[in-house]
């Protein structure tokens, strides 16, 4: 596929991502604000240069960000921050909001020719930073027209995405090369992206690792586990549609007395998951309506319909599954687990994490299974043994500690690519 070709279908597809937006704001009114932002139509003065533009596309990346943002704001750099989704924005405002008049926040266009060159000269960033896999041939092709270094950080490429990347080698090639540097997870997702076409590639590690988890909200979940009791407590993390089905057919597995924290991925799921678990007969409680007082001991499934709480969640937990790994979306993050010492479960599905996940088996901070029965079965064993739980737990935290370093590195690299006087 060709640029022109690529440009001519974003173009017609305007209409589609309208209506997209307006079917999605039905359960997220969030989606219709900011509505001119989606196409780089600004009121007011342009605001003063920005020496630098990080783009992640929603949560997870907008939090794995977090030690580059506030590394740049030691350096007391303008920073301006985009992103792609409603929640997104929300966690960008509440870790970054506090900054001051020198970090802004806004939503990316969508990657249309005059859009982009639009948001450019609309905020004049001297370098801009992109997230993980956020490869947009248009915005990388006025960037480099424009001379604004970009830098493709954090990046991971499955096995799976890079051959669907090949099928439109000719559009995603030349955008690759014309990158100031591509800063890779690993050296498997480094050889992938040269393979397709990028030039400056160095393996630079997660970014992941050096996020510390909020003390605070750390320590509030372990608040929390006085108000649960003795029972065992398992945490299904950031889980994935149709993934609780599958746990809560095989709940029996576990012991009956516990207590399981679902925690689903995406918020417009909350009301979706209560209804699941109420269907199943099961005690629930939601989060909204707990206000850490003693659970109840008919409450089977306390719902963590809430943002902003999963380090809390696995600071009162004694296992945590991971979410997206028992169906086919690659898993969630499992390091903050880690980091908080909390043992960890993994399904088969762990594409976007396959370093992390092989690691931390390897270093015995995790377990993988093949399906929900056989994940639920090691749970239960898992919670009568207070010995591997712990063991577990401090393999973690090193496995975690150790690799640590990657914003140092990112860093360095960011001023190598940044021309004199900038």
């Amino acid at each position: 596929m060709s640029r022109w070709l690529y440009s001519l279908l974003v173009w017609l597809a305007t209409p589609l991502i309208r209506a997209y937006l307006r079917r999605r704001a039905k359960k997220q009114p969030a989606y219709l604000e900011h509505w001119g932002e989606r196409w780089a139509r600004y009121g007011g003065p342009a605001p003063q240069p920005y020496d630098c533009w990080l783009h992640a596309v929603s949560v997870g990346e907008m939090r794995a960000a977090a030690p580059l943002v506030r590394a740049l704001h030691r350096r007391g750099a303008r920073l301006l921050l985009t992103c792609m989704t409603p929640t997104g924005r929300e966690t960008a405002t509440e870790l970054y909001g506090g900054l001051g008049d020198g970090t802004d926040i806004v939503y990316l266009p969508y990657d249309s020719p005059a859009a982009v060159r639009r948001f450019l000269a609309r905020f004049s960033p001297r370098c801009g930073l992109l997230l993980e896999t956020e490869l947009w041939p248009n915005l990388i092709h006025a960037c480099a027209d424009a001379g604004v270094p970009l830098l493709l950080v954090n990046a991971r490429l499955s096995a799976k995405s890079a051959a669907g990347y090949a099928r439109v080698r000719r559009l995603v090639a030349p955008a690759l090369a014309r990158l100031a540097a591509v800063l890779a997870q690993g050296a498997d997702d480094a050889e992938r992206l040269a393979l397709l076409g990028a030039r400056h590639v160095k393996v630079c590690g997660n970014l992941k690792y050096d996020s510390t988890p909020d003390a605070a909200v750390a320590e509030r979940g372990r608040g929390w586990r006085a108000h649960l009791g003795r029972r065992p407590v398992l945490l299904v993390a950031s889980s994935r549609d149709g993934e609780e089905a599958l746990l809560l057919d095989h709940i029996d597995a576990l012991p009956p007395d516990t207590l399981l924290i679902i925690v689903p991925r995406h918020p417009q799921r909350f009301d979706d998951v209560a209804a699941l678990v109420e269907a199943c007969g099961l005690g629930l409680l939601r989060r909204r309506d707990w206000h850490d007082a003693p659970v109840p001991a008919t409450t089977r499934v306390l719902l963590g319909d809430s943002m902003g709480e999963l380090a809390a969640w696995y600071a009162c937990a004694d296992v945590a599954l991971i979410g997206g790994s028992i169906l086919p979306f690659g898993s969630q993050n499992l390091i903050e687990a880690c980091a908080l010492g909390c043992p960890v479960l993994l399904g088969p599905s762990t594409f976007n994490f396959a370093d992390a996940a092989r690691e931390a088996i390897a270093a015995g901070a995790a377990w993988q299974g093949p399906d929900a029965p056989a994940l639920l079965r090691e749970a239960a064993l898992l919670l009568g043994d207070a010995a591997r739980r712990q063991q577990m737990g401090e393999a973690g935290r090193v496995f975690s500690a150790t690799h640590r370093g990657a914003t140092g590195r990112v860093l360095a690299e960011l001023d190598r690519c940044l021309p004199p006087g900038r």
